[in-house]
């Protein structure tokens, strides 16, 4: 196990000295910012979801509002609807987080993602995570979008002007 001892290291070096590293150092502030990320994601449902944990286990909800929202989803670098693209592939990819999965597709429409992006980022899956998942990811979107009322438009590619260089 020696060899696990650098990495570590080196992460931790990295972490001091990034200009980052201050960003989720106060706990108030961070849960804040969480909350505000949660609630501009998500609505109101993330409160649910995180309330509901409460009964039997407070610490994953403080987690998921503190770590998932305080200290990722709020950073600088990229928008919240690149954010909530790059969940939404990921969750397809899993393939066994549907309920996640089906938040993610409304929060990235609440951030101003458009129904196409999210379809073409779960479309992506088939090629990396396989058929049978992209499939699924587009059966979540399919129940979001009409409970929603969005419709889609069928982007193939010669449709949106795509040319295929040599």
């Amino acid at each position: 196990m020696k060899g696990a001892i650098f990495p570590i290291g080196l992460l931790l070096l990295a972490s001091a000295i990034s200009p980052l590293s201050a960003w989720s150092v106060e706990p108030d502030s961070r849960r804040l910012r969480g909350q505000e990320t949660l609630e501009k994601i998500t609505g109101a449902e993330g409160r649910r979801v995180v309330d509901s944990l409460r009964e039997i286990s407070p610490e994953l909800g403080d987690w998921i509002v503190d770590f998932s929202y305080g200290d990722v989803f709020s950073r600088p670098g990229i928008s919240l609807c690149t954010r909530e693209l790059a969940t939404i592939s990921a969750l397809t990819a899993l393939g066994d987080a549907r309920p996640q999965l089906k938040v993610h597709i409304e929060g990235a429409l609440n951030v101003g993602c458009s129904p196409n992006e999210v379809v073409e980022v779960i479309i992506q899956q088939a090629v990396y995570a396989g058929f049978p998942r992209a499939l699924n990811g587009i059966s979540a979107a399919k129940e979001v979008f009409e409970k929603r009322g969005v419709r889609t438009a069928s982007l193939k590619p010669e449709a949106a002007g795509a040319t295929i260089e040599p």
